[in-house]
């Protein structure tokens, strides 16, 4: 039902957003012009020595003079550089290796998870079984949970962009729910393309601040609120557990650990929860005489 209704209002929003893509085409040359006459000149303004006659043979005196600490300085840029391509090179191979990967994972995921429970002990086959089970109702209930929260966002800041005066509302603010995914980077994204916007579209910066706040307050909601609720409330933790798991994975992994965070929480939960119906089901817990394990307040 949910990804219908996604899929529903996408089918909705993205004429709407199509049309805004194309008034953006058509707007671009005359941002580009007023760039060129109005930004350009105060950024050579700013520059030191006299841009515009800055030619090759002042540059050859330079290396001439400066020979040493211009080729120190060249060996640092082509280092800078060299690792800079590698890491390119990295990620665009990571970029294409992932679907790949992915597309024979998909096709046989099947025998992998026969091939794995058939390795698993017949006496405990079950209990294993289970545990797979809660997981991926868990890791599944953290996707839905996290398209919710990526929609709520696009819809916030496409409002907020909105009621400030943005053209381009409704492209921006959409594009900046989706990539909220990724912790941080909608509110990076989203101020960094939302301000080049209102500069181009006001020819000023009078608007910045209001866009600053915009996505300021979508990113406190989204750590508040919307991340709790939506996906807290569905993996099974508690919005305070939601928010110190994030903040725990944050401190000690960084990036990779706001990342990972929820979905590793939600799993760790479903091994807590039956760790607890294991102990409740055993003699420490139990009266000589229960016959049956107590199930009153179970997790």
């Amino acid at each position: 039902v949910l990804f219908l209704v996604l899929t529903l209002l996408l089918l909705l929003l993205v004429p709407r957003i199509e049309a805004q893509i194309s008034q953006l085409i058509a707007r671009l040359p005359g941002y580009l012009e007023w760039v060129r006459e109005h930004v350009l000149p105060r950024v050579q303004s700013l520059l030191p020595g006299d841009v515009a006659t800055f030619d090759l043979s002042t540059l050859q005196k330079a290396l001439g003079k400066h020979w040493r600490e211009a080729g120190g300085l060249l060996a640092g840029a082509w280092s800078s550089v060299s690792g800079s391509g590698l890491a390119l090179l990295a990620w665009l191979a990571n970029l294409v290796l992932i679907p790949v990967i992915t597309f024979y994972l998909l096709r046989d995921w099947d025998h992998l998870v026969a091939g794995v429970d058939a390795l698993l002990p017949r006496r405990s086959a079950p209990t294993w079984r289970r545990l797979a089970r809660e997981s991926d109702e868990v890791l599944g209930a953290f996707l839905r949970g996290q398209l919710l929260v990526m929609f709520a966002l696009g819809v916030i800041y496409t409002t907020g962009l909105w009621i400030v005066g943005l053209d381009l509302a409704l492209l921006i603010g959409m594009l900046a729910g989706v990539v909220s995914f990724v912790p941080y980077l909608g509110l990076i994204v989203g101020i960094l393309v939302a301000g080049l916007a209102s500069v181009l579209q006001s020819q000023g910066i009078g608007d910045l601040p209001w866009v600053a706040l915009v996505f300021v307050v979508g990113q406190l909601l989204e750590g508040m609120v919307l991340t709790p609720r939506l996906v807290g409330e569905r993996i099974g933790l508690h919005p305070v557990a939601v928010i110190f798991a994030v903040m725990a994975g944050g401190q000690l992994y960084g990036f990779f650990g706001i990342l990972l965070a929820l979905p590793v929480a939600a799993v760790a939960m479903v091994l807590i929860r039956h760790l607890i119906r294991s102990y409740r089901d055993s003699h420490l817990y139990r009266l000589p005489d229960d016959g049956d394990p107590a199930v009153d307040g179970e997790v």
